[in-house]
């Protein structure tokens, strides 16, 4: 049985926790040679976590490889059981951490979404929407 991530609080305590996390996640990247890793600020602009991280993988086989290894690293570091998509396929790897959201995509797939683009965007309080 999967045990969700912890409900956001959006309190100053989780700023540790959470850069903790991303701290975990981008060693991780960085160990299993994921390509144009970029990590982008959500404070301020969605309440659904407070950083995305976009990697590429050379193959479904590498996107798999790394997003697997994540999971695992994340558990045995205590952040516990972070929700996943897409890691059948090896396309595109949604991993939710709560905290932090790692998107792990082949090259070709992540260049058609261009998720950093449009998360990186500042858009004004007034104009998004919730």
């Amino acid at each position: 049985m999967k045990k969700a991530p912890a409900p956001r609080k959006g309190k100053a305590a989780d700023t540790g926790k959470s850069s903790e996390m991303l701290a975990l996640v981008l060693e991780s990247l960085e160990e299993d040679k994921a390509e144009d890793v970029v990590s982008i600020d959500l404070t301020g602009k969605t309440p659904i976590a407070d950083h995305m991280v976009v990697a590429s993988g050379r193959s479904q086989r590498h996107v798999g490889a790394v997003a697997d290894h994540l999971l695992r690293r994340l558990k045995e570091a205590g952040f516990g059981n972070a929700q996943v998509e897409g890691m059948k396929q090896g396309d595109w790897v949604l991993i939710d951490g709560g905290d932090v959201v790692v998107h792990v995509f082949r090259p070709e797939v992540r260049d058609f979404y261009k998720l950093e683009k449009m998360w990186s965007a500042d858009i004004p309080a007034d104009q998004l929407a919730v």
